[in-house]
């Protein structure tokens, strides 16, 4: 998006299923992504922002799950999530560091549109994820203060930017420059239309692992650098995958599921090191904070239509994961560290994909 130049400008379509209308996250109608951009010199970081509906998500929550594929990582809310099944407030992504301030951030912004918390009723679960950017990044500094992730959500729109941008602006990718990528899918069921999207940090992976529609790509590219970086993923990915699919928190829980099967299409092993998080929604039915009167109605798929969610969201994500590499810039930050951009390696040395 953002006249980007993403991986099927490159000739790469990754699977079968047809793309939304911008191929992101924000093709499921009422979701938003904001980004606040911190880079200068050390300082490479920022704030990214995803808003699952535009209403007051602390009174009309949505049906949540999260799933942990490998648990190096610091994320904030999932465990309350993961109990009732409901999300309540914007997910924030940020550097390791960070999710504190994000917090209080997004415990501030809800308070201040709900003046009911902690006196008529209970407090607020925040949503906060995280990577680790210390690499190019002082991540010691903590430079994200609370006024970078309200301008986060504030800036959120349906069309974004990718790569080395919001929290991503300081990750890696398969010993490249990462970032954020997004994509979507959409599929016909006999009861209508749906779309399942995804949006990805990405900060894990080594360069010889690396795959594109099962080709080594990482192996050719490490071996015309000649170059020694160390072979050892550190690194972690959000995933936050978004739908309109009527579904259980019990449905939603196995389609976020398979996006290992998507890191794994790109060449992820899922090492001890790296922290694997995927938190999911749907937009298809909203939970009244304020219990009403009568019984909630909650239509949900048959379990014989959650093949083809499977098969969006492997699609949605190995797309995402995709665009968060081709889209990414070169950043030089903390003690000259840098990375070079997938990008401008393919232009070096003249390879096509």
């Amino acid at each position: 998006m953002q006249h980007q130049k993403r991986i099927r400008d490159y000739g790469v379509q990754i699977g079968r299923l047809k793309t939304g209308q911008h191929n992101a996250i924000s093709d499921v109608k009422g979701v938003t992504v904001g980004h606040v951009t911190l880079s200068k010199g050390s300082m490479q970081t920022g704030v990214t922002a995803i808003l699952p509906h535009p209403g007051n998500l602390f009174r009309e929550k949505l049906i949540a799950s999260c799933h942990v594929i490998n648990g190096f990582g610091k994320t904030m809310g999932t465990i309350q999530m993961q109990e009732l099944g409901v999300i309540e407030t914007p997910i924030v992504l940020t550097n390791t560091l960070s999710i504190g301030t994000a917090a209080d951030a997004v415990i501030q912004y809800t308070m201040e549109r709900n003046p009911e918390i902690g006196r008529s009723t209970g407090t607020v679960n925040p949503v906060i994820g995280e990577c680790n950017d210390m690499l190019l990044n002082d991540i010691r500094a903590q430079y994200v203060t609370k006024e970078h992730v309200f301008q986060a959500i504030h800036n959120a729109s349906t069309e974004f930017e990718e790569g080395s941008v919001g929290a991503g602006t300081g990750m890696l990718c398969y010993s490249l420059k990462g970032g954020i990528g997004t994509s979507s899918r959409t599929f016909q069921l006999d009861h209508g239309t749906y779309t399942i999207g995804a949006l990805v940090l990405s900060n894990f992976g080594i360069l010889s692992d690396l795959m594109i529609n099962g080709r080594m790509i990482g192996r050719e590219l490490k071996e015309a650098l000649l170059q020694s970086w160390e072979e050892k993923d550190k690194g972690s990915i959000m995933i936050i995958i978004a739908t309109d699919l009527p579904v259980s928190e019990r449905q939603l829980n196995r389609i976020i599921k398979r996006s290992v099967a998507a890191l794994s299409r790109t060449g992820s092993i899922i090492t001890h090191g790296s922290g694997e998080i995927v938190i999911g929604f749907s937009t298809a039915t909203r939970i009244p904070h304020t219990k009403p009167d009568d019984c909630l109605s909650i239509p949900v798929i048959h379990e014989e239509d959650m093949d083809t969610a499977f098969r969006a969201v492997v699609e949605a994500v190995e797309e995402a994961v995709l665009n968060s590499l081709v889209t990414a810039t070169h950043v030089m930050g903390r003690d000259d560290n840098n990375r070079p951009a997938f990008k401008d390696l393919l232009d070096q040395f003249h390879i096509e994909l």
